[in-house]
């Protein structure tokens, strides 16, 4: 049983509306367009370049009320297929994964700024075009804190490092997408929000998360792989609670023109406890490995919620055991022998 703080009912979003979702094939994203098309008056519009195709373990993209767009964020014609008729829009596409980024930081900053502003302004000109739009929200991220944040703020400073070094490329771009939205918001009067979530986890998670790898490794008997010693120190949000604190943001208007944190502090470990544990709920003998990660890396990531909480009434419900079990759960059911071929967080 979890303890957590008891909060209000989920907000359901007005009938009809139609919900344009960047990224909407993702982890978040495929969920997200999951829940609210349970209501089939609501319209939901996904626009993805099936890079990582969480949606295609589901059943969203069969449903008649969810339209995919395959196509580019940083292309404005399709950012405009998508956005156009769509009275809430939410933009998660970015490139995800640490090694990923560092991989391709060009590409990385491409995707956060051009396709932000591609959103933004195109949400901005069908709004002074006539079509309602009610809320515009951008997927941030906790990087922005940098490599050490206990009970961090909405309005703490930010730490970046430094130039040059492709790890923090992925949080400089996504701040300076906050400022985008904020200034749109500040300008033009666009209903904008900005979230950051932190370690968001569960079910269908595919292609990056410490979780997921760990998990699957652990099913299969493989290795876990832990990066130095372990001691790095991370709270863990479950997909169910990030997908309320969506929604919250997308149907209450004090969130407007705000930033959130959208975590769990309760569900603080480090990562390797973190790897103790799935161990233990996964009854498996894989064997703990430390390797060796001569990059930067988050030390310490702890979020306040406080302002959610006040404002959106947002209080996280899965605490970390609970949520491991039920995402080893589902990792169990749908094994199919494969492991992980890297090791992105």
């Amino acid at each position: 049983m979890s303890d957590a703080p008891p909060r209000g009912p989920t907000p359901q979003l007005p009938p009809g509306s139609v919900v344009a979702i960047t990224g909407g094939a993702g982890f978040i994203g495929s969920t997200l367009a999951a829940r609210v098309s349970d209501d089939p008056s609501v319209q939901v519009v996904l626009l993805d370049n099936l890079h990582r195709n969480a949606a295609a373990a589901t059943d969203v993209l069969a449903r008649p009320n969810v339209t995919l767009i395959q196509g580019d964020v940083t292309l404005r014609e399709d950012v405009e297929r998508a956005l156009t008729g769509a009275d809430l829009i939410v933009h998660m596409a970015s490139i995800a994964g640490v090694d990923t980024v560092m991989r391709s930081p060009v590409q990385t900053m491409q995707v956060s700024l051009l396709g932000t502003m591609n959103v933004l302004d195109v949400a901005w000109q069908l709004a002074s075009a006539g079509q309602k739009v009610a809320r515009v929200v951008d997927f941030s991220t906790s990087e922005v804190f940098g490599r050490y944040a206990f009970r961090v703020t909405e309005g703490d400073a930010t730490s970046l490092g430094a130039v040059g070094e492709a790890r923090w490329t992925y949080a400089v771009s996504k701040l300076a997408t906050e400022h985008l939205a904020w200034n749109y918001h500040k300008q033009y009067g666009l209903p904008s929000v900005s979230i950051r979530p932190f370690n968001i986890y569960g079910p269908n998670q595919v292609g990056t998360g410490a979780i997921h790898h760990f998990i699957r490794r652990a099913l299969t008997g493989a290795p876990i792989e832990v990066h130095n010693d372990g001691a790095q120190i991370r709270s863990w949000c479950y997909i169910d609670d990030i997908i309320d604190g969506l929604l919250r943001v997308l149907t209450d208007d004090s969130a407007v023109g705000q930033s959130f944190n959208i975590g769990n502090p309760r569900s603080t470990v480090t990562i390797h406890q973190l790897a103790r544990d799935i161990r233990r709920l996964a009854a498996s003998d894989s064997p703990i490995s430390f390797v060796r990660w001569d990059h930067p890396d988050v030390e310490l990531r702890v979020p306040d919620i406080g302002k959610a909480k006040e404002l959106l009434g947002f209080a996280p419900q899965v605490d970390l055991e609970e949520g491991l079990a039920r995402t080893i759960d589902w990792y169990r059911s749908h094994a199919d022998g494969s492991l992980p071929t890297r090791h992105d967080r």
